[in-house]
């Protein structure tokens, strides 16, 4: 077992284990001693020379498969709760499209900040689905209840003005909220997805979620 402490402008293992496989490819290794690298579980081949990350790094995947399963059933769920709601299985997809949109703002606010993406980012991550999901039942609501048939561009457009003030404001009050906890060294990588998180999605979803609807209703 070699034990060791991360140092430097590393915050998380995967940093630290990435540059370290870097090391080793650069190595002049002879036939069959370059070690095989595993990220997880013991080496199913005994013969070869294994490097296993354990310690933090097995914390740290146990804790973003977590998450990633629990991410999952809160979709599912989602889903469940939009077809009761609506009647339909293509309009919870709709209803759906913004959430991988909060994903551009996190990987630009990360890039902005030169912060690692931690398990508080995926938490902010996760946090956006609902916040997000609402957003689009607000615009989705009011096109259906104001459509007598064919969905029109001007009915699009006047869902996405009359529901943006209280999509906005939703918005903002959410922000706000992150900017406090911004600076924090623990809790930034979950400010940063709620912060740049919104900021992307709110932008974007009064533009794709019109247009989606209408290509899937027309």
């Amino acid at each position: 077992m070699v034990t060791a402490e991360l140092a430097g402008s590393f915050e998380a293992p995967l940093y630290g284990m990435l540059a370290v496989a870097a090391e080793i490819d650069k190595m002049d290794w002879a036939p069959g001693e370059k070690p095989v690298i595993a990220f997880n579980g013991q080496p199913m081949d005994e013969t070869v020379t294994t490097l296993l990350w354990d310690g933090e790094w097995e914390v740290t995947f146990v804790t973003f498969r977590d998450m990633g399963a629990a991410f999952g059933i809160a979709l599912v769920g989602i889903y469940i709760l939009v077809v009761a709601q609506f009647g339909s299985f293509k309009l919870p997809l709709v209803i759906l499209t913004p959430i991988p949109l909060t994903f551009l703002g996190i990987i630009f606010g990360h890039w902005l900040y030169a912060a690692p993406f931690s398990a508080t980012s995926m938490i902010g991550f996760i946090a956006l689905a609902g916040i997000i999901v609402r957003n689009s039942i607000l615009l989705v609501d009011f096109i259906r209840h104001g459509s007598t048939g064919q969905v029109t561009v001007d009915l699009l457009i006047e869902a996405g003005a009359i529901r943006f003030k209280p999509i906005l404001l939703t918005a903002i009050a959410a922000m706000i909220g992150a900017v406090v906890i911004l600076a924090d060294p623990i809790f930034q990588g979950l400010a940063i997805s709620l912060l740049f998180g919104l900021l992307s999605s709110t932008l974007l979803t009064v533009l794709v979620i019109p247009a989606i609807y209408r290509v899937l209703r027309t």
